[in-house]
């Protein structure tokens, strides 16, 4: 069966057995209209079928088993459980949220790292604090352990050493 849409007339081809007598809910792909469809009603051909007698005595007798017709709402009940709304919610894949996952949102909340760029501001700064107090410290430290002196200017000599390659290299 061929549904056209009310709003924007796009046409969908939709297997006849999709919509009931009842009607079924459809929305358009398209344009998001929604409205009832019904089944179309069948026009008269000009010509009648042939009609052929029947023999009772070969006519098989065919066992189908009744299932709900698929896209109708029994079909997708059983399908999907209670019903897709709540499928959908269950799964997280709907935009409404269920209370479950609004408890656990609230109980547990998103763990964000630290991250690359802070350890490396943390570390200049904490480098930075170090040097000022050995700086400041200076000479306390050879005063009270005078074999850290030959250590503690070299580390000066090469922080200015550094400090003159960094310079260069900006200029």
């Amino acid at each position: 069966m061929i549904i056209q849409c009310t709003s924007c007339d796009k046409r969908f081809n939709v297997p006849d057995s999709a919509v009931t007598a009842a009607g079924r809910l459809v929305e358009c792909s398209s344009c998001g209209n929604q409205w009832t469809q019904y089944p179309a009603k069948k026009k008269p051909t000009g010509t009648k079928p042939i009609s052929r007698p029947v023999k009772t005595t070969l006519k098989k007798k065919i066992n189908k088993t009744k299932s709900p017709i698929p896209y109708s709402k029994e079909y997708m009940q059983e399908k999907w459980g209670t019903s897709i709304q709540s499928y959908a919610v269950k799964k997280g894949l709907s935009k409404k949220i269920s209370k479950t996952k609004k408890q656990k949102s609230i109980q547990t909340k998103v763990r964000v790292g630290f991250g690359f760029f802070n350890y490396i501001i943390v570390f200049f700064v904490l480098s930075t604090f170090f040097i000022g107090v050995l700086s400041f410290e200076r000479g306390r430290l050879t005063r009270k352990f005078p074999f850290l002196e030959p250590y503690i200017d070299h580390f000066f000599e090469s922080l200015e050493i550094f400090k003159i390659l960094i310079l260069d290299f900006f200029r």
